[in-house]
C-alpha cells in the first residue's frame, strides 16, 4: 500500500511552519495529510471556500484554545501540494483572513507551475 501513496510537496514555509506547532497538532494534521495521500478525505478536511469546489482543502485542528490550519490541493491526480500552514489568530469569526487567502492563491499558482514543469 505504501507504494500507492501520493508524494507531498511542501510549498514555501509550510513544512517549517508545521514543525513549529504543538506535537498533537502536528500528529493530527499529519494523519489528515496521510489520508489525502491515500486518495481519501479526512473528516478534519473540508473544501476551502473561494477556490471553486474541492480542489483546495483545509484541515482545521483545535488545540487548547487555538485553531491551526493546513491548506493543500488535490488538483493534481498524482501529488499533494501543501500550500499553507498557519495558526488562525483572527478574532472575527471563522473566516480565513484575506492575507492568508492571498498567500494560498500565490502558492497554488506556484504549485501549478511546478506541476507543469514536472509533467514535461
Amino acid at each position: 500500500m505504501a507504494d500507492e501513496l501520493k508524494p507531498i510537496v511542501w510549498i514555501g514555509s509550510s513544512r517549517r511552519d508545521l514543525k513549529a506547532f504543538p506535537k498533537q497538532v502536528r500528529s493530527d494534521i499529519g494523519q489528515a495529510l496521510y489520508t489525502a495521500q491515500m486518495g481519501e478525505t479526512d473528516p478534519a478536511a473540508k473544501p476551502l471556500k473561494g477556490f471553486g469546489g474541492a480542489s483546495v482543502m483545509e484541515i482545521i485542528d483545535r488545540h487548547d484554545t487555538n485553531t491551526y490550519r493546513a491548506v493543500y490541493t488535490v488538483q493534481f491526480s498524482n501529488v499533494i501540494y501543501v500550500l499553507h500552514v498557519f495558526q488562525k489568530k483572527s478574532k472575527r469569526g471563522i473566516a480565513t483572513p484575506q492575507k492568508d487567502i492571498e498567500l494560498i492563491r500565490r502558492r497554488l499558482a506556484e504549485a501549478q507551475r511546478l506541476y507543469r514543469q514536472g509533467s514535461n
